[in-house]
C-alpha cells in the first residue's frame, strides 16, 4: 500500500467537500444550530471545528508536538468530563473565515503526508493525547481524515435541516 497516496487523495476528495458545503452556508445563519438542547455547536463554531480537524491534529501525530487539545487526558473517562460544551467553543465569524481557515488546514493536512515517509507512515507509532495505544502513524492519519469527514456530514445535515438544497452528490463531491 502506498500510504502518501491514499492520505493525500483522501484529503484532497474531503477538503474539496468541506469547502462546498462551507460556500453553501450564510453569514446571517452562523449562529443557527437545531433546536434540542442536546450541546449542539452553532454553524460557526461547527465551521471553525471542522476547519481544525485534520491538518492540525495530522501535523500534532506526525510532530508529537501539539498545540491543542489541553483539555484531553490519556484517561479517556476523565477526558470525556474535561470536555468543554459547545457554548464555550470558538466560532468563526463569517463564511470567509471558515473558508480561510479551511484552506489553510487543508494545505497543512497536505504538507504534513508531505514530509512524512512511507516507512514512518506503515511502522511509527503515534499515540494520542486522548489515547495512548501505540497506533501506526498511517492509521492515525487516517482517522483524522475521519474526523474531518464526520463533521463534514454533520454539516451536510445542518444545512438540511435548514432546508438548503442539498443531496448526496454535495454530500460526497459528485
Amino acid at each position: 500500500m502506498n500510504w502518501k497516496e491514499l492520505l493525500t487523495r483522501q484529503t484532497e476528495q474531503a477538503y474539496k467537500v468541506v469547502t462546498h458545503l462551507a460556500g453553501l452556508c450564510c453569514d446571517s445563519e452562523l449562529n443557527w444550530k437545531p433546536e434540542n438542547e442536546n450541546n449542539w455547536m452553532t454553524t460557526a463554531q461547527l465551521l471553525y471545528h471542522t476547519a481544525n480537524s485534520g491538518g492540525k491534529p495530522m501535523k500534532g501525530f506526525a510532530s508529537g508536538s501539539w498545540t491543542s487539545h489541553e483539555h484531553i487526558d490519556s484517561d479517556k473517562e476523565k477526558s470525556k468530563k474535561m470536555m468543554p460544551p459547545a457554548a464555550a467553543m470558538t466560532g468563526v465569524s463569517s463564511i470567509d473565515e471558515a473558508l480561510r481557515l479551511i484552506d489553510a488546514d487543508k494545505k497543512l493536512a497536505l504538507e504534513t503526508i508531505a514530509m512524512v515517509s512511507e516507512e514512518d507512515l506503515a511502522s511509527k507509532p503515534a499515540p494520542a493525547p486522548w489515547d495512548p495505544e501505540p497506533v501506526i502513524l498511517g492509521i492515525r492519519l487516517l482517522e483524522m481524515l475521519e474526523h474531518l469527514n464526520q463533521h463534514k456530514a454533520q454539516l451536510f445535515y445542518y444545512l438540511k435541516l435548514q432546508n438548503k438544497p442539498v443531496g448526496t452528490f454535495d454530500l460526497y463531491g459528485l
